[in-house]
């Protein structure tokens, strides 16, 4: 017999499962016959000598112990380490920011710029990235406790270190390291990757939000192009001179690249890999190329920003994984360039080509991959509606780029990979590498072919101009913003959905859909998980075997406050704030 949403006619989808309801709620939903359960919260203790989660007195000292802030990325790594075990293993999520007006009472939005210096040491320390051990007993995911393996890295205390090409380079020295090798900390950590030799990658993204002051001098036009123009949305400026452009103009420099941890070691240093360039970066999706080197695709979350590769110069070797300890270093990074005829070819940005010279300010190769950006835009490389996550399917080798949304794109600039305008809504790009000798797409390739899986919105409205598979309206749900994505281990595409304001003008909650890639059910997306009002989903990763997707709910009830917040999902207890939470 039909479900009771397969009744009208019948379902094309591999997907079978019955559909939560497709609306705003305080609490989150999954599909029928399905457990989702609250893993891990904001607060939550990391470290064996975490104190307890205390949100009428919170200090930087707990936070650095404690689950941080606002969940993003997920990475799951099997215990023991090269094993493929789905019921036990570490989950490594990032903290991309911090609401204030949910932490603290009595404050609004605006009041995020004149947090006292102790509410932004809070701050600071719930940005960053937790490590934790998760075992499956008895069917139920738990957090291990005194794991030898959990651990916190802060934008507080973590120090780092700076390789690759612009690593020692004048442009990354302070008056706290003049050396340019060492840098305290990670901020706005969005999405991310595994590498194949069993480290995590995460993003740094919107870099711009956190530093006060004029630009001025020989880096005022660098950081203009990262967005920072003196009007931040945090208070740090105020209380810490690093975050104050005019007493360091060199600090954002150390901030905007992908960082290399290693989980399984956790007394090891973390690295921000300067090879695979500066720019928002949303996402670490790798593959391995047809001769075994290491392909790392990362989008630029901004409007008309750019889509960029990095592929190793060294093959990945799999027998001994410390051998890749440093292959980040060395390699060639692209950036996009799409034709309106669905080709498309990657532009290396390195020094000395075309304009890429010192007569335009490049020096040496450190200045290509500070100002990633500026080379792009010398390069024409193509602009896009706001790149996120990019992710390879590691079944077909296509390669699949969410597309955000762009209200500033104009009807008559509307072509190619960019189709409407304005793009209110987003759309999913598929790229199939040009083939290597084997005839399977080559992610070493420079060339490629490109098309629309679908564009977002909702098919029954006309103006929406949306495009999915027919069958959409009577078996699927319609969706707006995709921003991560995952493959489960059919090949299927999985997407989150980050809508922002926009959630309560659509109607719907922002969630996990998933889709067929081939066959009569392509691009029929059928919705699993509904978010609690005002949270957008994140991080989606499945164990090995397919049965267990983690999820991050961010940021559960944006848009009220610590004293009237629109839900206080997860724990739903008075005086106690809405908490981000990883969902098993």
């Amino acid at each position: 017999p039909l479900r009771a949403d397969e009744t009208r006619t019948a379902n094309p989808s591999t997907l079978t499962f019955a559909q939560p309801p497709h609306v705003i709620a305080d609490g989150h939903a999954v599909a029928a016959g399905y457990d989702a359960r609250v893993l891990i919260r904001w607060g939550d203790p990391v470290t064996a000598d975490a104190p307890a989660f205390d949100p009428g007195h919170l200090t930087a000292e707990a936070q650095e112990k404690q689950f941080g802030t606002n969940n993003d990325f997920i990475a799951f790594l099997p215990l023991p380490a090269g094993s493929a075990s789905s019921d036990h293993g570490l989950l490594c999520v990032n903290h991309e920011y911090a609401n204030a007006e949910l932490m603290w009472p009595g404050l609004t939005r605006q009041d995020q710029k004149i947090l006292s210096g102790d509410q932004a040491q809070v701050e600071m320390a719930g940005h960053g990235h937790s490590v934790i051990e998760v075992k499956k007993t008895a069917g139920e995911w738990r957090v291990v406790a005194d794991s030898l393996y959990a651990r916190r890295l802060t934008l507080r205390s973590t120090v780092m270190a700076m390789s690759g090409p612009a690593a020692r380079h004048p442009r990354l020295r302070t008056k706290a390291d003049a050396t340019g090798a060492r840098v305290t900390g990670t901020l706005n950590n969005c999405a991310g990757g595994k590498t194949p030799w069993g480290t995590v990658l995460i993003a740094e993204e919107n870099i711009h939000q956190y530093f006060s002051g004029a630009p001025e001098g020989t880096e005022a036009g660098n950081h203009a192009r990262m967005g920072i123009k003196g009007k931040p949305r945090y208070s740090w400026g105020r209380h810490d001179a690093r975050f104050d452009v005019e007493q360091e103009p060199n600090e954002p420099n150390r901030f905007g690249w992908l960082v290399e941890i290693d989980p399984y070691d956790p007394a090891s240093l973390p690295v921000k890999r300067t090879a695979l360039g500066r720019f928002k970066h949303e996402g670490a999706g790798t593959a391995l190329t047809g001769d075994g080197r290491c392909a790392v695709y990362s989008g630029d979350d901004q409007r008309f920003e750019y889509l960029y590769k990095f592929v190793t110069d060294a093959r990945v070797i799999h027998s001994d994984p410390a051998a890749n300890r440093n292959i980040l270093d060395h390699g060639t990074l692209y950036v996009a360039r799409f034709e309106d005829d669905g080709t498309g070819h990657w532009v290396a940005l390195r020094l000395g080509d075309g304009p890429l010279t010192a007569a335009n300010g490049f020096k040496t190769q450190a200045d290509v991959m500070i100002e990633t950006r500026r080379a792009a835009d010398l390069m024409r490389a193509t602009p896009l509606d706001r790149p996120e996550d990019v992710e390879p399917n590691p079944v077909t080798g296509k390669v699949y780029v969410m597309l955000t949304n762009n209200t500033k794109r104009k009807a008559d600039d509307a072509h190619g990979p960019n189709p409407r305008g304005p793009n209110p809504y987003g759309h999913v790009l598929e790229i199939t590498p040009a083939p290597g000798p084997d005839g399977k797409p080559d992610h070493g390739a420079e060339t490629f072919t490109w098309d629309i899986l679908l564009r977002a919105g909702n098919p029954t409205v006309a103006e929406h101009d949306a495009d999915y598979h027919p069958a959409t309206p009577d078996q699927g749900a319609w969706l707006a913003a995709p921003d991560n994505c995952a493959f489960d281990p059919r090949g299927r595409l999985w997407i989150s959905t980050d809508q922002g304001s926009k959630q309560h003008k659509n109607g719907i909650p922002d969630g996990m859909y998933a889709c067929d890639l081939v066959g009569p059910g392509r691009a029929l997306t059928r919705f699993f998980f509904a978010c609690p009002r005002g949270a957008e989903m994140c991080g989606p990763e499945f164990t090995p075997d397919g049965e267990t997707l983690f999820v991050a709910v961010q940021h559960p009830a944006e848009g009220s406050t610590f004293d009237a917040p629109s839900t206080r999902w997860p724990d739903f207890t008075d005086g106690v704030p809405p908490r981000a939470s990883v969902v098993a």
